[in-house]
């Protein structure tokens, strides 16, 4: 178990520069097994889950020389032995994104029985299974492993998706890049971290249209080159400083290179009260005096904050959104169109005194500005509600105690080390 102690109550000012967004991270590194070309990437961040696929590439023979703490990576999959066979991380959901590229290498992919990732409720790879037979792959049970075998060369096709998932999207775009023609997939996922991948692969040569938009075409290639590449900032992180400043009265700049991606993010600060500003490359939220949920025009209608594949408010950002709901002054509607998981960790913020009201799976209300107190809370391991805990204990002045905090890590490996540089007492305890 790891604790994060946290000596609350100081408003947090200062100016940061955020982490690389992990999930443009992750599918990258995936992609890159599509070249043998030497591949640079920048402003690689040092958690936990690229830890894992350095050291599965390193195993695979790939060469690669990571330096963390230049946040540089240098990747050559030239050197893989022919004949390899992979059997992928299992501990890690984007273990799934490594199969296009190692179908086009190696012909084959293990994966010993099924993908993990954080508790959000349940993840099928269902979808994923029907992206890798419908270019081809045949897909099967071998005891506790699932087999992927691709023999010859993938046709292009077209896939109309059931929603727009992120990871289906991402890895339907990489395969396609493997195909024989021009494939299209219809109700993509569109977050900031796709567009990302779609940046990169461009950069290697793939040949993309519509990203950024729910129909995206791909155009197959046989090669694709090397890149140095440097990753944008992360827009949960930057949005999660911002929030910070908010709840705790504070005062916080944040590096932001896209606050074209924040005008819903910017409008949803406002319903409570709070205001971010936009200037030279640079995001800032000045916290007023106390947090006041402003009411709706039409005002027998509670205020809600509607979370769902982008570009609504994304299902990651709510839980800091939660965590201003219980400071400021009214009431809120939070509703997770996602995942059915995502809210059952709300009877924590009870422990600080919060009052909230559990609708149903998906629905959740914060009666704001109760006077909180310190408390010692267990986070569930999904990132961003240890951090949205971590920012309620923030705010309260005394000592709480976040136990079971480790997914901070996944994500943001400076995170503790920024905001006590912000001015929050905060140390991880074993």
């Amino acid at each position: 178990m790891t604790a994060l102690l946290v000596r609350g109550g100081p408003r947090l000012n200062g100016r940061i520069e955020p982490s690389a967004n992990k999930n443009a991270v992750l599918p990258v590194l995936c992609a890159t097994l599509l070249s043998d070309a030497p591949i640079t990437l920048r402003n690689v961040p040092e958690i936990t889950d690229v830890q894992r696929i350095v050291a599965f590439f390193g195993e695979l023979g790939t060469t690669v020389d990571w330096r963390p703490a230049e946040k540089l990576l240098h990747i050559d999959h030239s050197t893989i032995p022919a004949g390899s066979r992979a059997t992928l991380p299992q501990a890690m959901r984007a273990s799934i994104m490594m199969i296009p590229g190692l179908l086009a290498r190696l012909g084959e992919a293990r994966l010993e029985h099924e993908v993990k990732g954080c508790t959000l409720g349940a993840r099928e790879i269902d979808p994923h299974v029907e992206v890798f037979r419908a270019f081809g792959a045949d897909v099967s049970h071998e005891g506790k492993n699932i087999v992927f075998r691709q023999k010859g060369k993938a046709e292009a096709t077209r896939m109309w998706l059931e929603y727009a998932s992120v990871t289906t999207t991402e890895n339907f775009i990489i395969s396609a890049l493997t195909a024989r023609g021009t494939s299209q997939i219809v109700n993509a996922a569109c977050e900031p971290h796709v567009q990302e991948l779609c940046a990169f692969l461009e950069k290697m040569g793939g040949r993309i249209k519509g990203k950024g938009t729910s129909m995206v075409s791909v155009e197959g290639t046989d090669a694709l080159t090397g890149v140095d590449y440097t990753f944008a900032d992360d827009f949960h992180e930057i949005a999660t400083f911002l929030a910070l400043a908010a709840v705790t009265g504070g005062d916080i700049a944040v590096r932001n290179g896209r606050p074209d991606h924040f005008m819903l993010i910017d409008r949803t600060f406002e319903k409570f009260g709070a205001e971010v500003r936009h200037e030279d490359g640079w995001s800032r939220l000045a916290a007023p005096e106390r947090l006041v949920v402003k009411d709706n025009f039409t005002s027998h209608l509670t205020v809600k904050v509607e979370a769902a594949p982008w570009p609504y408010i994304p299902a990651d950002l709510l839980p800091i959104f939660i965590a201003l709901g219980v400071k400021a002054e009214g009431q809120v509607m939070f509703w997770n169109k996602v995942y059915e998981g995502g809210l059952t960790w709300h009877t924590e913020l009870s422990l600080f005194g919060a009052h909230t009201l559990l609708c149903d799976p998906h629905r959740l209300i914060t009666f704001g500005g109760d006077r909180l107190v310190p408390g010692t809370v267990t986070s569930p391991y999904i990132i961003r509600v240890a951090i949205a805990l971590l920012m309620v204990a923030a705010s309260i002045e005394g000592e709480s105690t976040i136990l079971d905090a480790d997914p901070i890590r996944r994500a943001h490996p400076d995170f503790v080390k920024n905001i006590d540089a912000l001015g929050v007492d905060v140390q991880w305890v074993d």
